[in-house]
C-alpha cells in the first residue's frame, strides 16, 4: 500500500506534462530520493517520459564521491536510463546551508536545460514542508514564506510533499533498497537539524499529528 500512495503521487504530480517531456530525478543516495528515484522508473516510462537522474556531490564531505558513485549505480540499477554526477563548489554566502542549496539547484537547473529542458524530481516530503512552516514561523515571515515549498515551481516537481516521512523508508524497505545516511542530518549545527529535533519534540509533547497540521498550513 505504501509503494502504491508513492506511485500515485508521482503519477498525479506528472500527470500535466507533455508525454514525451524528460523527467530526472535529483538523487542523493538517501531514503527520500532513493525511495523517488525508485518510484519514478516504474511510472515516468509509463506515461513515455525518456528518464534519468541527477546527483549533486557537495564535495562538503570526506568520501563524498564514493557516496555519489553509490547513488548513480544505484539510479542505473533502477533503470534510470540517464543518470549524472554534478560536482559543484559550494560558496559561503548566507551560511552553510544556503550556499550548498544554492550550489545545487544552480547544478540541477543548467543540467535540466542541457537535457532537453527536463523537469526536475525532489524528495521532499511532508515533515520537510513541516520544517519549512516551522522556521518560517521562527523568522515572523509573511504569508507567502509561511505558505513553504510549492509542488510545483518552475520545472522542479515535489510529488511526495503530501507524504509523510516514514513513507520513503517503507519503500525502499519494499524495493530492497539501502538509503545512505547523511551524517549532516544529525548535526546540529544546521538550523533545519534543530527544526526537525523541535518538531520531534511537540509530536511527543502535543501528540500525533503536529508534523501533517503544519504541512495543511502551508497550503
Amino acid at each position: 500500500a505504501t509503494v502504491a500512495a508513492a506511485r500515485v503521487a508521482v503519477r498525479e504530480c506528472l500527470a500535466g506534462l507533455p508525454s514525451d517531456v524528460p523527467v530526472l530525478v535529483a538523487c542523493s543516495g538517501g531514503p527520500d530520493s532513493l525511495a523517488l528515484a525508485a518510484v519514478t522508473a516504474w511510472e515516468a516510462p509509463r506515461l513515455g517520459h525518456p528518464t534519468g537522474a541527477l546527483v549533486v556531490d557537495h564535495g562538503l564531505q570526506d568520501g563524498s564521491e564514493e557516496v555519489a558513485a553509490r547513488a548513480a549505480e544505484q539510479c542505473r540499477a533502477l533503470g534510470l536510463s540517464s543518470v549524472q554526477v554534478l560536482r559543484v563548489q559550494v560558496g559561503s554566502e548566507g551560511g552553510p546551508e544556503s550556499a550548498a542549496r544554492d550550489a545545487r539547484y544552480a547544478a540541477l537547473e543548467q543540467a535540466a536545460e542541457a537535457s532537453g529542458s527536463a523537469y526536475v524530481l525532489l524528495g521532499h516530503t511532508q515533515k520537510d514542508q513541516a520544517e519549512q512552516v516551522l522556521l518560517g514561523l521562527a523568522r515572523g515571515s509573511g504569508a507567502r514564506s509561511l505558505s513553504g515549498m510549492p509542488r510545483r515551481r518552475g520545472r522542479f516537481l515535489r510529488p511526495f510533499l503530501a507524504l509523510p516521512g516514514s513513507t520513503t523508508r517503507e519503500v525502499c524497505a519494499a524495493e530492497g533498497l539501502t538509503p545512505w545516511e547523511d551524517p549532516h542530518n544529525a548535526d546540529p549545527t544546521y538550523r533545519r537539524v534543530r527544526a526537525r529535533r523541535l518538531l520531534d519534540r511537540l509530536e511527543h509533547e502535543l501528540g500525533p499529528g503536529v508534523v501533517a497540521g503544519l504541512a495543511r498550513s502551508a497550503g
